[in-house]
């Protein structure tokens, strides 16, 4: 499993405020929660992003609501990956339950720059920015996670198992 795209770089304690707002959790179409993702953060960020970039944050990046709708937002809009030095706990659990692969690493996190081409491998946890030749390692994913993530979410990974 990789992903590779162009970064969208936020800084510490990006909350689910942010990622998807309040005024936006009345629907359960995931189209219309990514077409207001990040937009409190980065009123461009709908325009720019394209299907496979990739998001970095830096610490604490999740944090606040418990709202599933935050990575959901993430996914429909098209981000492959978010690298983040740290995640908060239940939206690091959302994301894998959701088919959103995250990958924590503070080193990257601190050296992707917005716009750096980056590449990711699940299967080996290296992360590498092709803009700046910079390689950093994170903990690969463990096989029942891939197993998530390939599935598209939990739900998907235990009907396929019936």
């Amino acid at each position: 499993m990789k992903a590779q795209g162009l970064a969208h770089k936020y800084g510490d304690n990006v909350d689910t405020d942010v990622i998807i707002p309040a005024r936006y959790l009345n629907t359960s179409d995931f189209k219309e929660l990514a077409a207001h993702c990040m937009e409190d953060i980065d009123s461009g960020f709908v325009k720019k992003v394209q299907k496979g970039d990739i998001m970095v944050g830096e610490a604490n990046f999740g944090c606040g609501s418990s709202r599933e709708h935050a990575p959901i937002a993430i996914k429909e809009s098209g981000i492959s990956c978010v690298i983040a030095a740290s995640f908060a706990r239940i939206f690091y659990r959302n994301a894998i339950n959701i088919g959103l692969p995250i990958m924590e690493c503070p080193e990257a996190a601190k050296a992707i720059n917005a716009d750096d081409k980056v590449s990711v491998n699940f299967d080996t946890g290296e992360i590498t920015n092709e803009t700046t030749g910079g390689r950093f390692q994170s903990e690969p994913f463990p096989e029942f996670i891939k197993e998530i993530i390939n599935a598209g979410g939990l739900v998907n990974a235990v009907k396929s198992k019936m």
